[in-house]
């Protein structure tokens, strides 16, 4: 039995099998999503899911579902699930044996004397999805028939039925084409064996995404299906079925099939799972490669893009997509900016967002420590070491559009208005929580910057320019402790006479950073409230439920949601932070602590998304995961949190 393996008592339980959903992906920005049993949730989920810049920025559903038949001796057996009022129709979930994805993602079907499966993976770097369908049982030949429920929408709209979706279909080599709607490019679906089609064009009503209706969305949508193929089988064939935006000849489908499940990645272990999803946020552009925050709905931020991209490249061994995120696309961006060549807000190709965040190039530069420690501080010096001094000088020379250092050399930003920070959720124009002033994680990586670029400075032969920066570490350290350490642990924010004492998971970068301004018994002290009010088995919480403010359960419509966002549920990204400075205070006899905390993350790779990481959870038990079903820094950190105990280990 695999790893990922799901058995008929869990799948038949529509309760259970709808809250777990899988995700594939294609490094180019498309996707694949649905749920164990092929049932829809999301107006996210769909068969073929892809970005087409043309329409806009969002991605767009082409191919929502494909429903399948069996038919043999004149029965029909419809393998088909979908959400209709209060029923599910037309329970094909009661027909699945098995469903696992170790390799691909593979469902196995009895109806009666036959045995059917379906496996399905994405083309790499190409918008194409296939499904390879095998009679594995069958006393005689069986008919598959198969109905394409058709969207052609963008993942943040509806469709309704309406006169103007283009439902004519053109022969293609085995199969046909459609374009419903003018802008959009042609969807080709075709079989790796001649198949027999069947023009019956209906709209299929009313059907539900309980995802969205639990977020407080329009939930029903009408989807388009233009006809049927139908192809015969008999025992031990197999069928590949393709959707595309271009026509690939039918012949050559089963040896691309062979080609793509040749590199795919077993997972069969957490870490091998984690490895897969971090390979799954690579988005390449042209030229260009980012690293996207997550899927369903998220962009290249450069928050994320920095914090997620060592472990999701470094730490898995995958160098060269450092290479073509970091320095192909990301450097010379920030170059770009730092001399004035390129916008803050709009960085020129519209691909990588909030460069312009406060903290954001602060990230990178934590980014480039991280590859010294991967390698050396002299490589990181020879590499890096001209862009650290360049972006401290920027924020030095108060040329950051959003941050200001300050006389005590620590920086200032203003968060009332626009939201300085990863906590920014909004309502009616406003942050929700607006950090302002001197905020404390900004801040510590700032003095890590410092230090560390003081680092490259000597690695570059430059001794009395990085005596100089030290200096100036030495004056930010003495600033930071005064303006944030309240006598028991951090202040979160400090805005003239005000100090916002709430206990929040932001303090722990002061202690889990290479370079801290704390003192032993201050690192222990933040440390340890932290364990105490925050830590939870995914992470940490947002705010101590000592807070009157704390709002753990991240549920209800947009509003609530947004208020609840980062007041209580758990982010796990915060965890890689806890466990170095967990480590950096308790040295060895934090181990195997360490080593317990991963078996949280362990149970999770058979929850909500299948081997992957959601990107929050409630504060409260059972835990219960939110937000994007896949979350580049969730999964990074746990990368990270395994390269902390292996090194701990290695000594």
């Amino acid at each position: 039995m695999s790893y990922l393996n799901f058995d008929k008592t869990l799948l038949v339980n529509l309760e259970r099998s709808l809250s777990k959903e899988i995700l594939r992906t294609n490094r180019a920005g498309v996707y694949n999503a649905t749920t164990l049993v092929d049932c829809n949730t999301r107006k996210y989920h769909g068969q073929l899911v892809m970005p087409i810049p043309e329409l806009g920025p969002d991605n767009y559903v082409l191919l929502s579902s494909l429903d399948e038949t069996v038919i043999q001796h004149g029965a029909h057996f419809n393998l088909g699930i979908h959400k209709y009022s209060d029923m599910f129709l037309p329970n094909g979930h009661k027909y699945i044996r098995q469903f696992d994805c170790e390799t691909v993602t593979k469902t196995t079907y009895r109806v009666g004397g036959v045995v059917l499966t379906k496996e399905r993976l994405l083309v790499s770097c190409e918008p194409r999805v296939l499904v390879r369908y095998t009679l594995v049982e069958a006393g005689s030949p069986a008919t598959l028939r198969f109905k394409p429920f058709l969207a052609f929408r963008s993942t943040n709209t509806l469709t309704k039925a309406n006169g103007q979706a283009n439902t004519d279909m053109d022969d293609c080599d085995n199969g046909r084409v459609n374009r419903m709607y003018p802008g959009f490019p042609q969807l080709f679906m075709q079989f790796s064996k001649k198949v027999i089609y069947t023009h019956d064009p209906q709209w299929y009503k009313d059907i539900e995404y309980p995802k969205e209706q639990e977020r407080g969305y329009e939930y029903k949508e009408d989807l388009m299906v233009p006809g049927f193929f139908e192809v015969t089988m008999k025992q031990g064939e197999s069928v590949i079925f393709s959707a595309g935006i271009s026509e690939v000849k039918s012949a050559s489908l089963k040896a691309l099939w062979t080609k793509e499940t040749g590199h795919r990645i077993d997972k069969t272990s957490m870490f091998d799972c984690l490895r897969n999803a971090a390979s799954q946020f690579y988005k390449r552009v042209g030229d260009k490669c980012y690293l996207l925050a997550g899927y369903p709905w998220f962009r290249a931020t450069a928050r994320e893009e920095f914090f997620a991209t060592p472990s999701c490249t470094l730490d898995i061994d995958r160098p060269e997509y450092w290479e073509a995120i970091i320095d192909k696309t990301a450097v010379p961006l920030v170059e770009r900016l730092i001399g004035g060549k390129a916008e803050w807000l709009i960085d020129g190709d519209g691909n990588l967002q909030g460069l312009d965040e406060p903290d954001a190039l602060l990230w990178l530069i934590r980014a480039f420590q991280k590859y010294a420690h991967k390698y050396t501080p002299k490589q990181a010096a020879e590499k890096y070491g001209k862009l650290c001094i360049a972006i401290i000088d920027l924020y030095r020379k108060q040329k950051h559009p959003r941050a200001f250092v300050h006389n005590n050399n620590l920086i200032w930003t203003d968060g009332s208005q626009r939201p300085a920070t990863w906590m920014g959720a909004m309502e009616n124009g406003y942050p929700i929580t607006p950090r302002t002033g001197y905020i404390v994680e900004i801040n510590a990586l700032w003095y890590n910057a410092l230090r560390f670029t003081a680092e490259l400075q000597r690695e570059l032969g430059k001794e009395m320019a990085a005596d100089l920066m030290e200096y100036q570490a030495e004056i930010a350290k003495d600033a930071f402790v005064k303006t944030f350490w309240n006598g028991v642990y951090l202040n979160d924010y400090v805005i003239d006479d005000y100090a916002n004492k709430e206990v929040r998971p932001n303090q722990i970068w002061a202690v889990s950073l290479p370079y801290s301004p704390l003192d032993k018994h201050q690192a222990k002290a933040v440390v340890d409230i932290c364990t105490k009010e925050l830590l939870t088995p995914r992470g940490l919480r947002t705010l101590s439920p000592k807070s009157g403010s704390y709002r753990p359960v991240y549920i209800g419509g947009e509003q609530e949601r947004n208020r609840n966002y980062h007041n209580g549920p758990v982010w796990p990204y915060t965890i890689a932070a806890y466990a170095r400075a967990y480590m950096n205070v308790y040295k060895y006899s934090g181990l195997s602590f360490m080593e317990r905390m991963l078996v949280g993350f362990e149970e999770e790779m058979k929850e909500l998304t299948i081997s992957t990481l959601n990107e929050l959870y409630d504060g409260n038990p059972p835990y219960k995961g939110h937000g994007g079903m896949s979350y580049a820094p969730s999964v990074a950190a746990v990368i990270s949190v395994i390269d902390t105990m292996k090194r701990y280990e290695q000594i």
